[in-house]
């Protein structure tokens, strides 16, 4: 593995952890399709292997693939992106403990501070996390165990300065944690910018085929690294070997995926941009946006995620969902296909009522990989 670290990020996304099958030289890691394996001798498993809770070559070769894409010590696999985000926080916090979040989080994450966390004595505050000063002061209103970021957030696509945010939380010994899933590996790598834990539902776009439900967790610090594959064990929401092989297969393609998606968002974000009956788009690429100049700093490019809100409301923005045609009436993002949704009344309807509301006019785009001009008119005859 470590001689691999020097490859680029397509070479390492088809290569790291995935060497050709040693007893029949397959190409392709094999499906390990196992819960328990013939050992040694007494106490003494083979290569490690004793369970398939614990480990499984499957799910091994995704998560060395993972470390190197992010340039981290340690990966771990989880059924979902949540139960990544819930082993991490019983991992790291302790009742008592205080986590900033951001103010526009995604609506899943803010539920399981709000509704799991927080009931078992862990706090949260939500802040603008395009503020630092916002963000530092709220974590030196208490002991803060963790900042926790989106960049860009979902769903409206606010950016966060990774670098300054590493030193707001390190300078009050907290961790900062950055959720990548919108970004993905190949265009934001947090941990070289001085995150302390990267965050994916690899569902999303590391997958890439709208087929599987995955998480990951990758540390800068092998030590964190170690005492997270101690509670993923303890706790038990592991990755299959099925799932943790397609998310493997998805990572090989995420290079070229993601240039077209980034192709095709640009030009979706342009089209928005000029039609009279959007009121605002929100897509880190357009000149205007107020993060621009940070994402042009820390991203390879600007994504595949487009929001907007459109004028006349919320029934506008419902109906323009539902007369959309190509663009599919779907939650999740990232897959090949292009999707679209409400998040007030979809995705991050467990934020309403609260600091995380989103706006009611709003619609999220997660924009795929066909034909850009076919996407156009379809957004040109739902709004139109």
């Amino acid at each position: 593995m470590s001689e691999q670290r020097h490859h680029g990020f397509e070479t390492l996304a088809i290569h790291a952890g995935q060497p050709a099958d040693p007893t029949t030289g397959a190409v392709i890691t094999p499906i390990y399709a196992t819960s328990t394996y013939r050992q040694d001798g007494v106490g003494r498993p083979r290569q490690g292997y004793e369970y398939s809770r614990t480990q499984n070559p499957t799910r091994t070769a995704l998560e060395e693939c993972l470390a190197a894409l992010e340039r981290g010590s340690r990966a771990l696999a989880f059924a979902s992106g949540m139960a990544a985000e819930d082993t991490l926080l019983r991992t790291v916090c302790r009742p008592g403990d205080h986590v900033v979040i951001p103010n526009d989080a995604y609506g899943g994450t803010y539920r399981l501070f709000a509704k799991v966390a927080e009931p078992w004595g862990v706090s949260h505050t939500p802040v603008p996390i395009s503020d630092v000063d916002a963000v530092r002061a709220a974590v030196r209103s208490r002991p803060t165990a963790m900042v926790w970021v989106e960049t860009p957030t979902n769903p409206l696509l606010t950016i966060a300065d990774i670098a300054q945010l590493a030193e707001v939380a390190h300078e009050s010994g907290a961790l900062l944690v950055v959720d990548n899933t919108f970004a993905s590996s190949y265009l934001q790598q947090p941990l070289t910018l001085g995150a302390d834990v990267v965050v994916h539902s690899t569902t999303k776009y590391a997958g890439g085929h709208s087929d599987v439900v995955g998480g990951a967790l990758i540390t800068a610090d092998a030590e964190l690294g170690e005492r997270l594959a101690f509670h993923q064990n303890a706790m038990g929401a592991v990755s299959g070997p099925f799932d943790a092989w397609l998310v493997l297969r998805g990572l090989k393609t995420l290079a070229v995926r993601m240039e077209r998606h980034c192709d095709n968002a640009e030009r979706v974000a342009a089209f928005l941009a000029e039609h009279p009956k959007v009121r605002q788009v929100l897509y880190p690429g357009l000149p205007d946006h107020p993060g621009h100049e940070i994402a042009t700093k820390q991203m390879r490019r600007y994504g595949g995620i487009v929001s907007f809100r459109v004028r006349g409301g919320a029934e506008e923005a419902i109906r323009v969902c539902e007369r959309a045609k190509l663009f599919t009436l779907a939650e999740s993002l990232g897959g090949i296909e292009s999707l679209i949704e409400h998040p007030g009344r979809m995705t991050h309807a467990s934020a309403a009522g609260s600091p995380l509301e989103v706006p009611d006019d709003l619609v999220r785009l997660s924009v795929g990989i066909e034909t850009v001009d076919d996407l156009l008119d379809d957004l040109a005859q739902a709004l139109d």
